[in-house]
């Protein structure tokens, strides 16, 4: 199923020529709506496809996909309300200085937005997910290349989305499908491509990102390539609750068999009898965990692989050793270290590596410093996690300043929470420093749209020129800034 580089500039090409039937804000929306029931429609096909690819069952893939029918029309409301447009006009004032002259700023479509689809995310983060929802909002269309994993999954999705294309006189070329490695290679060289978006690994994305930047006309790339998602448990926290917070951890780094982006993979525990307490609790639940089937057997080698080679470090050992299941599964375990190991450079960065699959690292701390200065060597993250008591959480004690260290590691900051779960919302940030992303936008909730645009601003066009968006009478209805003036 490789694509050749003709059939990956024939894909692009169409989707080129498609744009102009997604300039209409309201047919955009409908497609999107549309998709969405298409997608309904034809479930129990999808699951079936799904399931029989990534083995990740039937009611993961329902309610994934339910996720997924839900982003499409989040993303039709956010189109049909305008706001994302960020329409702001100024009329002339001669008495500024310097002199204000006529202007109005918009915000337009890129382009042909290539798509890389994920493995752990067959639809959510595919050939209908975030990416391709967001860029069809702006009103870009999208090539996608394929994940390996699900190829046939992403040719019925992409049939699904073409379907509901045509119910709006929208060409099928719309949505483009490309299959194989050297066309992701083509696909990030078109000269027509204006923006990508990626979420893998940290090797992939980069050589992505590398090209991207190194086109004749750069573009703009949206990566997400790896994430540790450290965990921050205070002395007092653990000696609070420590069997809830042990049983948590373990629900949120096994979840999905450890295969999503925000698994907690470093976690901060006291030294000490309270942080016993909460070994115990994880071994507990670890221990009861069913061995599971990675999403194909390269990240099973991977797995494998990664947790001896950290567990063969000194000082490093395993409670519950992680690594190989059965002839296709792998067993879900943990790592302990001291947290001094991880304090300078050297032997254990390893430890600071995200390692995909089931296994976390929980370093152990003597006091506030080795805390302070393990926090101050992580990359960035997608996420940090805090447990706190229920007093540092109510403002007394380190609450306020350990959220203060763990912000600029990361994009989303959560207190007594676990990170694995990423709801579809307005105020949803999934994305963080490099290595999380590669740019500062998110790939989840409404502002996801902000990629695929950019700003324009017209200085005294007459009115009969001016796209309907930028005129006085506001013939659209739209949310804008009107001579300083918030209009709704």
């Amino acid at each position: 199923m490789e694509a050749t580089a003709q059939e990956v500039d024939a894909a692009v090409r169409a989707a080129h020529e498609a744009r102009g039937t997604l300039a209409d804000r309201a047919v955009r929306a409908a497609f999107l709506r549309s998709a969405a029931e298409e997608l309904e429609a034809a479930k129990d096909g999808l699951v079936e496809t799904a399931d029989a690819e990534t083995a990740l069952g039937p009611v993961r893939l329902t309610g994934e996909l339910a996720r997924t029918c839900y982003q499409l029309r989040a993303f039709a409301d956010i189109v049909d309300e305008g706001a994302f447009l960020d329409v702001v006009i100024n009329h002339p004032d001669d008495t500024a200085t310097p002199p204000i002259p006529d202007l109005r700023r918009y915000k337009v479509a890129l382009g042909v937005v290539a798509v890389y689809s994920a493995s752990n995310f067959p639809f959510a983060f595919s050939v209908a997910g975030g990416d391709t929802a967001s860029a069809l909002a702006a009103g870009c269309p999208v090539v996608v290349k394929s994940h390996p994993d699900h190829p046939g999954l992403s040719e019925y999705v992409a049939k699904v989305l073409r379907r509901a294309a045509a119910r709006h006189g929208i060409p099928e070329g719309v949505v483009g499908l490309v299959h194989g490695f050297e066309a992701g290679v083509e696909l990030i060289k078109h000269p027509l491509v204006a923006a990508a978006g990626f979420t893998g690994s940290v090797r992939g994305g980069r050589a992505l990102f590398d090209a991207a930047a190194a086109r004749p006309v750069p573009i703009p790339f949206h990566g997400e390539l790896g994430s540790l998602n450290p965990v921050v448990v205070t002395e007092a926290a653990a000696a609070e609750r420590a069997e809830a917070i042990g049983a948590g951890l373990a629900g949120s780094m096994t979840l999905g068999v450890g295969q999503f982006c925000v698994k907690p993979g470093l976690v901060l525990a006291p030294a000490g009898a309270a942080g016993d307490a909460l070994l115990k609790s994880l071994t507990d639940a670890v221990s009861d965990t069913d061995a599971g089937v990675l999403l194909d057997h390269r990240m099973r080698d991977n797995f494998v692989a990664g947790v001896a080679e950290r567990a063969g470090l000194p000082d490093v050992d395993s409670p519950v050793t992680p690594g190989a299941g059965g002839e296709h599964t792998v067993s879900a375990g943990f790592l302990t270290v001291p947290a001094s190991r991880l304090a300078a450079e050297g032997e254990h960065d390893l430890l600071l590596e995200e390692c995909f699959g089931p296994v976390t690292v929980v370093a152990r701390y003597e006091d506030e410093a080795e805390v302070k200065s393990v926090l101050s060597r992580l990359p960035g993250n997608l996420t940090a996690t805090v447990q706190l008591s229920e007093e540092e959480a109510a403002g007394q004690g380190r609450g306020a300043e350990i959220l203060a260290e763990l912000t600029p590691l990361a994009g989303r900051v959560l207190v007594n929470g676990w990170p694995t779960g990423v709801a579809v919302a307005p105020a949803q940030h999934h994305g963080g420093p490099y290595p999380a992303t590669t740019s500062t936008s998110t790939s989840v909730g409404g502002t996801a749209i902000e990629r695929w645009m950019r700003p324009v601003a017209y200085q005294n066009a007459p009115s009969a020129l001016l796209p309907a968006e930028l005129r006085d009478e506001n013939p659209l209805g739209l949310p804008r800034r009107f001579n300083g003036r918030l209009e709704r």
